[in-house]
């Protein structure tokens, strides 16, 4: 094996590694380790703690599940808060739509986001241009906490796994203040992590109780993304009243004539369609 390899570790005895031909940066924020690497086959990729957040080459993936499905779901959408996503590609995709009139972005290390501007401008580029995105520099569970009542239309929870820096954003108090800030259409979707390894069921399982007991509709839906343990990934659909296949509205989003690359119409639909393993481990009692 190379020497220049990056490896995770996605269980005890399983480890995904990328070759890589140049590793560009690394420093140590007060949160964490970030680190940028140059690849042949995934491009540029960026981990946090060792961990992968983004690549260049499936990045799409996970930006178009977590931004477009929401905005299928309620078209009238204005007021989009974002927590995490210090890597700017949920803000990118959110900003593609010309009726949103405000984005605000919470990242509690601002230096994953400048970091993400200057080595990875794929994802980052439109933080800097684009007025409607807010950048706040700070905690999102106090954020939220502090929020008025009703403010927003739309939450993305675009944290890393629950641990560290993200711990906060999986908590039953972080959700009940979620449910507040949210006008009555109001959607919240968070990363659900995976149904497969044990580390990562467990903590869907904890996320998926915890926003069942708060929201009238909840629900999971799941994408592929490569890059990720196992390639099999989660996020969660929560709302007051909306419900993403009785609500889905999916000649209203194709107005926007957007070009995606992994969502459309009939992704939204099948991406709700869960396999059993996962229907029971989301109702049992692990």
């Amino acid at each position: 094996m190379s020497k220049n390899t990056y490896t995770e570790k996605w269980a005890d005895d399983v480890h995904f590694s990328i070759v890589y031909q140049e590793h560009i940066h690394h420093e140590q924020s007060p949160f964490q380790s970030i680190d940028f690497y140059e690849s042949k086959t995934f491009g540029r990729f960026f981990t946090l703690d060792g961990l992968m957040m983004v690549n260049e080459k499936d990045e799409f993936i996970y930006h178009d599940m977590i931004s477009h499905v929401p905005m299928a779901v309620n078209p009238n959408i204005k007021k989009v808060l974002i927590i995490g996503g210090g890597d700017g590609g949920s803000a990118r995709e959110i900003a593609r739509y010309n009726h949103v009139e405000q984005i605000d972005m919470v990242e509690i290390d601002e230096r994953v986001v400048r970091c993400a501007i200057e080595y990875l401008p794929l994802t980052a580029k439109r933080l800097t241009e684009d007025a409607r995105i807010h950048l706040y520099f700070e905690d999102g569970v106090a954020f939220v906490k502090e929020a008025l009542d009703a403010s927003y239309d739309l939450i993305l929870v675009d944290s890393t796994d629950p641990i560290g820096p993200g711990e906060g954003l999986f908590s039953k108090a972080f959700y009940d203040d979620c449910f507040r800030i949210l006008t009555p259409n109001g959607i919240l979707i968070n990363q659900h992590e995976s149904p497969y390894f044990a580390r990562d069921r467990k903590e869907m399982i904890r996320a998926h109780k915890k926003i069942k007991s708060l929201f009238p509709v909840a629900l999971v839906y799941q994408f592929h993304q490569p890059t990720y343990p196992s390639g099999h990934w989660l996020f969660g659909f929560a709302s007051k009243k909306l419900h993403p296949i009785k609500d889905h509205q999916p000649a209203k989003w194709e107005e926007n004539k957007l070009q995606t690359k992994y969502y459309n119409s009939q992704i939204h639909q099948a991406s709700f369609a869960l396999p059993t393993y996962v229907i029971e481990a989301l109702s049992s009692d692990e």
